[in-house]
């Protein structure tokens, strides 16, 4: 039998309807074969749902929406005997049009479902319809019956992570990946066996919200690129399906479910890149595609006149503390991690969100504290870029309420600075490895992530190849793309075969990864850089879908000795907790040493506010604070000097030696085999090297 509030009351077009409940937003499978529809919009002066025959331009029914059937500004129905594997819909708003009021209706235009849990239109990356003529981005529905088995987010402690970044497509794209299923979420789950043996336990995958990599076709300047990287999104609840191999048949929610759930079963967290601080409709030259046609003024931050502003260099800035806005967004999280398993987002240009009406930053944001305490995301993981393209830097003073990690920018440029050459960054250095306890105290070294490269700028081996950035292909003249890197290429820019500059180029990114995987806070590594991954000099690939942005896996052999470097560091620091201590803690401890401790070339001896290129580090580890079966030291030796440098090593209680773990010159040792030095009291490093030694 019918349940009385799912009974049709109305019939169009041999479809039965009637009206729907209010929530939850977007569309819900209800029972008796029945779909609800709702959706809100506060400015409308009326709605019409359009359900179409897949890849039809014209709809097969048009729906009105009854005005009993609109609860405050929220139209809800009930549409009962439609084929969900075949049927596509969209909306049409009626409404004032009016631009420079900020009012953009127009009931001859039909938008995108802002809840839409899939988009059509563009299920193969690469593929437009054979008509773009009047194309539009419709909503889809899927079935919420994928079997998680027991899985569940991971719930790793966040000190504990070694991030990954990877962009879905170009992990595993080119052909030297040998992947089955190339470019896809699928060809994730074949690198897993990679990751692990790694030592990654969490992936930050760049964006797989929906969006358009034909986004730049009009574009005469761009018409030949593609929208590669994704912080364009189109909806915030439905995933790529350009990045499914399954996508043609429906099936890129169960792909990408699948891809999480495999990561999960091998210790791997996932982290998604949010981008929440614009959309892909542009300023008001740009397309109306779902919020401009909605309700434009509740999404969006505009000027008395109409005009979008524009926070994130992107066209638009969403209205991201309003009270609806921030509920939609409250909504997509929720939904990622009940109906994804997700573990964390990562929020792009963050420092937007917490921006009122006006553009004015707030002391408490109701968005960010709203997700700081949501009772869903209570253990999500949250990480702010936090910054944005308006001027607003954040970085230290991030409104956090003890849940927000951030992005630690100041780490990356000290870092760069100091490896290329710059005595002056090192009082900086000091606290920056110690886990920027300046800009953290309250909250502890895991709320920096430390990084010295990610997707937005050089890879790591770009960094030290090159001084410009060549971003011609971009097809703006090289003028997109930072020009602010404190990159050094070495002495010769670019491709060189002179072997000086080719061994001091490997040395530093040794040297970079050292004091990545020794500093405390939580590392993150972008995919590639563990075997020297390049542009070719380009610091800006977003539209780059070709080999200057795929991981060229060929590389690694080529550079096997920096991959098992790499892989060296991130075992110590799997193996040392002292490495990933949760607290600031350089007290004295049952070591008696400080657990973390600062020297120049002779121990225990250093100015800190002194410019420095050599110095070193000493970790002390407590086996009964740390539950491990014994005492251990680290010694990090760092010389970013042209010249050589020799450093006497402190002393060690009892029948302690030293041993080498590694050394950038080339020298790496599997954990557990690090050999004893030959002269236990001093060590020399060359010209602009690093070392790691071990108690034994």
């Amino acid at each position: 039998m019918r349940s009385i509030d799912t009974y049709p009351t109305r019939q169009i077009k041999g479809l039965e309807y009637r009206a729907g409940r209010v929530l939850p937003f977007g569309t819900t499978l209800v029972e008796d074969g029945g779909v609800n529809f709702s959706v809100f919009s506060r400015e409308a002066s009326g709605c019409t749902l359009l359900l179409f025959h897949h890849g039809r331009q014209k709809p097969y029914v048009e729906i009105p929406f009854p005005e009993e059937f609109r609860i405050g500004n929220v139209y809800a129905m009930m549409v009962f005997g439609i084929s969900i594997e075949t049927t596509e819909y969209g909306y049409r708003f009626d409404g004032v049009n009016d631009p420079g009021k900020g009012l953009c209706f127009n009931r001859d235009r039909v938008v995108l479902d802002p809840y839409a849990k899939s988009v059509s239109g563009r299920s193969v990356w690469g593929k437009a319809p054979k008509s773009e003529s009047g194309f539009i981005h419709r909503g889809q529905f899927i079935l919420e019956d994928y079997d998680w088995g027991d899985d569940k987010p991971l719930e790793l402690p966040m000190e504990d992570l070694v991030i990954y970044e990877m962009h879905v497509r170009g992990f595993t794209r080119d052909p030297s990946s040998k992947a089955r299923y190339p470019g896809t979420y699928a060809g994730i789950v074949e690198k897993i066996p990679y990751l692990k043996s790694l030592g990654i336990n969490c992936v930050e995958l760049m964006p797989v919200f929906a969006f358009d990599e034909f986004e730049y076709s009009e574009d005469p300047l761009r018409k030949n690129l593609r929208n590669y990287w994704g912080y364009s999104t189109l909806c915030f609840f439905a995933p790529k399906a350009g990045y499914a191999a399954s996508a043609p048949f429906g099936m890129e929610a169960d792909e990408l479910k699948n891809t999480i759930r495999k990561l999960h079963q091998n210790g791997i967290e996932v982290i998604l890149d949010v981008v929440f601080n614009h959309t892909a409709e542009g300023n008001e030259n740009g397309p109306v595609i779902s919020y401009k046609g909605i309700d434009n003024r509740t999404y969006y931050l505009l000027e008395p006149d109409g005009k979008y502003v524009n926070f994130s260099g992107c066209g638009n800035t969403m209205n991201c503390n309003n009270p609806v806005v921030r509920n939609h967004i409250l909504d997509c999280l929720r939904y990622w991690v009940s109906s994804y398993h997700v573990d964390g987002f990562r929020f792009d240009l963050a420092s937007i969100l917490t921006r009122d009406k006006n553009g004015t930053p707030m002391m408490s944001p109701p968005l960010i504290d709203s997700l700081a305490h949501d009772a869903v995301l209570g253990r999500t993981k949250l990480i702010a870029e936090a910054w944005d393209a308006g001027g607003l830097y954040q970085v230290g003073s991030f409104p956090s309420w003890n849940r927000w990690s951030e992005w630690n920018g100041k780490y990356r440029d000290c870092l760069r600075r100091f490896v290329k050459g710059d005595a002056g960054c090192a009082p900086e250095l000091y606290k920056r490895i110690a886990g920027s306890g300046d800009l953290y105290a309250d909250r502890g070294p895991a709320a920096s992530i430390n990084f010295v490269t990610c997707h937005d700028g050089f890879t790591m081996y770009d960094l030290v190849s090159y001084n410009e950035k060549h971003n011609e292909a971009n097809g703006e003249e090289n003028r997109d793309g930072s020009n602010d890197n404190n990159s050094w290429n070495c002495g010769e820019e670019g491709d060189t075969k002179n072997p000086e500059v080719l061994s001091l180029r490997m040395r530093q990114m040794k040297n970079f990864q050292t004091l990545l995987f020794m500093s405390r806070g939580v590392p993150m590594l972008l995919s590639g850089d563990e075997f020297a991954n390049t542009q070719s000099g380009n610091n800006n690939s977003y539209c780059q879908d070709n080999e200057i942005s795929w991981l060229d896996w060929n590389r690694l052999d080529a550079y096997q000795d920096l991959h098992d470097y790499v892989h060296t560091l991130i075992a110590l620091r799997a193996a040392h907790p002292v490495l990933r201590a949760p607290h600031f803690d350089s007290a004295n401890n049952g070591t008696g040493y400080p657990e973390l401790s600062f020297h120049s070339t002779e121990p225990w001896q250093i100015d800190p506010e002194a410019p420095s290129l050599t110095f070193a580090f000493l970790y002390a580890e407590d086996h009964v604070k740390y539950g491990t079966d014994r005492d251990a030291f680290l010694y990090v030796l760092v010389n970013a000097h042209w010249e050589e440098h020799t450093f006497t090593l402190p002393a060690l209680p009892g029948k302690l030696t030293w041993h080498i773990v590694c050394h950038s010159k080339g020298l790496c040792c599997p954990c557990g085999k690090e050999m004893p030095l030959k002269i236990s009291f001093r060590y020399t490093l060359g010209p602009r090297e690093s070392a790691v030694l071990i108690s034994k």
